[in-house]
């Protein structure tokens, strides 16, 4: 059914046609009330007597839509128009990896940068249960921007895909044992053999594409399909060796693996595969070498002045010392992922004592200490004295922690020293914070209370300030030589107790005090510096940014020189919390991957089910008729609206916007959310968009102070607003703002200092709100112009139920808990408790309220373990 130019499907307009292949037309489309460019790709010729080709089709869009990532062709809408189902995806601009091939081999960076982006895509399809079955040079595309995208997930297999992902599926195609599926030439032995094919076929094809980018030619090109089946099942392609000799010899080995005729042999995971190639990322490295040719003087030479000779030493002396200043500093090198850990729960790691590698386990509403071999193994849980006691750091001789009693947010309390192997803990002093180190020696610590910092005695004893922060300080490591304090800073904005977000930087500071600098001044990345740990030898400093790890050398070298920060990993998967072996020979990290299960539970019974199909769908809100939601899709950050149960998914918002908390308007005509602070210069923003759609605008353009928690009033002519928690702009802290919208004048709500996270009720008589350290749940009558005290605990997530008549929240008192409390009593109802349940979310987990009152969560079904790497100093 071809399309014409201006003809209508639905609100797109066709513009042109790009393609067309066995599986559909792709047309470039107007969609006119998004006002952006899209692709559609209609099913051609359907008939009633071609059910598979339907079938196929519907299953390219389930899967494709329950996929979210960078790497992967974003699906927007599906569709019939005159009995053709069509698709609506992003439109792409560049070329297929087909059409770059035809220009030769690719350049080996461009291949590792290329095969990590693939692995990370095909390891979020993967994680879904969705293997793709038909990878080829044909199903990638390179955008201009240098990003790769897979495409077509017409062949794809759900595998294993769990009920609340699939479980509904109309007319999920099969695969039938004996019937080849995939292009010939990139099938897996057992897609020849018409067998099963799993994760692993795509991890072959993947290789076999590798193959082709590396060399220029395929892995098994041969005259004929049957003798292209012959040597997929029974023949090796072409060494590497011969057909390009200056490739790292490491490549081969990671393209023989992949190549693997038995699937139990090959790489396991995409991961694993990504793993791999980013391994071999420091083989791309130019080096600089400077060669000079030095002929020897002829006999007759001897007339050459003194002054000549001299000229000619200087400006040898002068070349050495620019190529010592010019040369870059030697890099040390990682390699070789072994996974220690198989329990996919949140980690943070604390130290090590050469044997054990102590960390945190989040695998409820509280963190649980726990310890590993260094060889990997399961996490032994180890029981603290009190309840509240965290470890931040351990002893120089790795005998003991140092533990922080803490309560409320930041967790901040008491310092004590507690011996690993078992004892009593011992206070020290009147020490007291939320984040401390000692010092090298054993002699020292430093800890920090808020924003300031200090330097005491290992006892606690003689505590001086060294320095205030600008911004809350989360991290504390002291040098080796026990002279610099370095300090990280995050900027908090809260919505909960359990929100941070921000920029996060890193700043070094004398240990005497003095003025703290940026450890890196120029810094090209976004700040986000996070979590550093100096070596063993104390020669390099590894800290995470931007989901992976990176180090920056003690000393720049010659002339003090200073060093820039070196990127030492480029996973597939995000990298965190970097940690040093002892012995010199290691670093310790956590991978992570994303992805969330929406999970309502039932107020009276606590009964937990999957909501909206177990969608990675984070600060649900829904319309005050119940018949539409919004939310935020996990980890991508991106505000949608659908139906009620999920059906009829639009998207509002896309990148750079990060919304966060939407809220319905009464008329459910527009949606108001909030942007979390950017750094000093980009101030938290309310937004406004409409809801079918549009380009959001910031409500109070002007404004440069933090506003966040944006709430309707009941007849929505009115907004109520909040900062954030530790709003150090005012003197008396946080407060609520109210915003009337008939002439944008912004007023405070009578005895509302120290008061944030507001939420309106749907009648209009309250407005719910928390203190700023989230341990009191404050309600504010409109009638009687009071404030009142009607709950207590570690708070966050606040949410009125539809009738006004109670208030949901997340409670992380003890193992923590989902309540809900009456408004008109104070009486207190647990819905679930958080011990066995780990959530995650754009905002660090929130609690949201279905249509039909019950609580909603969004679980983490997404991994994070410990990894050891090789660490190789040059």
């Amino acid at each position: 059914m071809p399309l014409g130019e201006h003809q209508f499907i639905d609100h797109y307009e066709i513009l042109a046609l790009i393609g067309a292949g066995g599986m559909g037309e792709v047309y470039r489309a107007r969609d006119t009330r998004l006002n952006r460019d899209v692709a559609i790709k209609v099913l051609p010729g359907f008939s009633s007597p071609e059910p598979d080709r339907l079938r196929r089709f519907e299953q390219e869009a389930r899967a494709a839509a329950a996929l979210n990532h960078p790497n992967i062709l974003a699906v927007y809408q599906m569709g019939v128009f005159e009995d053709a189902p069509y698709l609506v995806s992003e439109l792409l601009e560049g070329e297929t990896l087909r059409e770059r091939l035809k220009r030769g081999a690719l350049p080996l960076r461009k291949v590792i940068d290329y095969g990590v982006q693939i692995a990370k895509g095909l390891a979020a399809a993967h994680e879904k249960g969705i293997v793709h079955r038909d990878l080829k040079p044909e199903n990638l595309f390179l955008t201009k921007d240098g990003q790769v995208k897979i495409l077509d997930f017409g062949l794809a297999r759900l595998t294993q895909a769990t009920p609340s992902s699939f479980a509904q599926a109309p007319h999920e195609v099969e695969t039938i044992p004996g019937i080849m599926m995939g292009s010939m030439g990139y099938m897996s032995p057992e897609q020849v053999r018409g067998s099963a094919a799993d994760q692993r076929s795509d991890i072959f094809t993947f290789t076999a594409v590798l193959y082709e980018m590396l060399t220029g030619q395929r892995a098994f090109q041969r005259a004929t399909s049957i003798d292209a089946m012959s040597a997929i099942l029974n023949e090796e392609p072409t060494p590497l060796a011969q057909l390009k000799p200056n490739l790292p010899v490491g490549l081969e080995k990671i393209l023989q693996r992949g190549l693997e005729k038995n699937p139990e042999q090959r790489f396991q995971s995409a991961s694993d595969l990504g793993f791999a190639l980013e391994s071999m990322s420091d083989a791309t490295h130019s080096t600089f070498v400077s060669t000079r040719k030095f002929q020897r003087e002829s006999a007759d030479a001897s007339h050459r002045t003194l002054f000549w000779f001299i000229g000619i030493v200087l400006l040898i002396a002068v070349g050495v010392v620019a190529w010592l200043w010019m040369r870059p500093v030697s890099e040390p090198q990682v390699a070789n992922y072994l996974q220690l850990t198989h329990d996919g729960v949140q980690k943070s790691l604390i130290g090590t004592d050469g044997s054990r590698i102590f960390l945190t386990l989040g695998d409820g509403g509280r963190e649980e200490t726990a310890a590993i071999p260094v060889g990997g193994g399961e996490p032994a849980r180890i029981t603290m004295p009190g309840t509240d006691m965290i470890p931040v750091d351990m002893s120089p001789d790795g005998s003991s922690f140092l533990v922080v009693d803490g309560t409320g947010y930041p967790e901040t309390g008491p310092l004590w020293s507690l011996p690993v192997i078992g004892g009593s803990p011992r206070r020290l002093g009147d020490a007291t914070g939320h984040t401390a180190a000692w010092t090298s020696d054993g002699k020292q610590l430093a800890y920090a209370n808020g924003t300031d910092v200090f330097i005491a005695n290992a006892d606690g004893s003689g505590a001086r300030k060294i320095a205030t922060m600008k911004n809350f300080v989360s991290g504390l490591t002291i040098s080796p030589d026990d002279a610099e304090v370095r300090i990280e800073t995050e900027e908090i904005s809260q919505s909960g107790s359990n929100v941070v977000v921000g920029e996060r930087t890193i700043w070094r500071l004398a240990a005497k005090g003095g003025t703290p600098e940026p450890l890196v001044p120029e810094w090209p990345n976004t700040r986000d510096e996070c979590c550093g740990q100096w070596s063993s030898d104390g020669n390099y400093f590894v800290f995470q940014s931007q989901g992976q790890i990176w180090e920056l050398p003690r000393s720049g070298g010659l002339f003090g020189k200073r060093a820039k920060p070196v990127q030492l990993t480029a996973s597939p998967m995000n990298l965190q919390s970097p940690l040093p072996s002892r012995n010199g020979k290691k670093l310790f990290v956590v991978g992570m991957t994303f992805r969330g299960e929406l999970t309502s539970f039932e107020v009276k019974t606590g009964k937990p089910s999957v909501f909206m199909g177990g969608a990675s769908a984070d600060c649900i809100e829904a319309s005050r008729d119940g018949k539409q939601v919004v939310y935020i899709s996990y980890p991508q950050g991106d505000l949608w609206k659908s139906n009620a149960d999920g059906t009829n998914r639009v998207q509002l918002t896309f990148a750079p916007f990060k919304p966060v908390l939407p809220r319905w308007s009464p008329d459910a005509q527009n949606i108001i959310f909030f942007e979390f602070p950017g750094g000093p210069n980009h101030p938290g923003k309310i937004y406004e968009i409409p809801a079918d759609g549009g380009s959001p605008r910031p409500l109070l353009p002007n404004d440069n102070q933090n506003e966040q928690d944006p709430t309707w009033s009941a007849d929505g002519k009115r907004i109520a607003f909040g900062g954030d928690a530790n709003d150090a702009t005012r003197a008396q802290g946080p407060a609520i703002k109210i915003l009337n919208l008939a002439n944008d004048e912004v007023s405070l709500l009578p005895g509302s200092d120290r008061m944030f996270s507001p939420r309106w009720s749907p009648d209009g008589r309250y407005i719910a709100a928390m203190t700023s350290d989230s341990s009191r749940l404050m309600i504010f009558d409109f009638q009687t112009q009071k404030w009142n005290e009607i709950g207590k605990g570690t708070l966050s997530w606040l949410n009125w139920s539809r009738d006004s008549q109670y208030i949901y929240m997340k409670n992380l008192t003890g193992k923590g808990a989902v309540q809900r409390i009456r408004v008109s009593d104070g009486q207190v109802d647990k819905i679930t408790d958080l011990s066995n349940f780990v959530f995650t979310g754009v905002g660090g987990g929130s609690v949201s309220v279905a249509p039909d009152g019950s609580a909603l969560l969004l679980r983490d079904r997404g991994t994070q373990d410990v990894y050891a790497l090789d660490w190789m100093e040059p």
